[in-house]
């Protein structure tokens, strides 16, 4: 869905999403790197549980709410990657004793 360009050479930079590790870019916001992946989803709803994922790309939407390093309801589009960074989809309401 999601292509970089051909002749990219920034640093390659490693994280974990729900446990899964993905390579990004330096530089990239958490969403990029997340749709660069495949990773559309980012959270659900607290009502109904409909999924949602980055929309807008700039932190006006609130749907990539997500929990990094251990804070939950980040905006996933504002928060660049850095090496070894921890992210969880969010499911729901964050929960207070999610922070760390």
């Amino acid at each position: 869905m999601f292509k970089r360009l051909p002749d990219d050479s920034r640093a390659i930079v490693r994280l974990h999403v729900d446990g899964r590790h993905i390579e990004a870019r330096e530089g990239d916001s958490v969403a990029a790197a997340l749709l660069a992946a495949g990773i559309v989803q980012a959270r659900s709803t607290p009502v109904g549980n409909a999924p949602r994922g980055s929309y807008c790309m700039m932190g006006v939407c609130f749907d990539c709410l997500m929990a990094i390093d251990g804070v939950g309801s980040r905006q996933a589009c504002l928060v660049p990657v850095r090496e070894g960074m921890q992210v969880r989809t969010q499911h729901g309401a964050r929960r207070l004793e999610d922070e760390t």
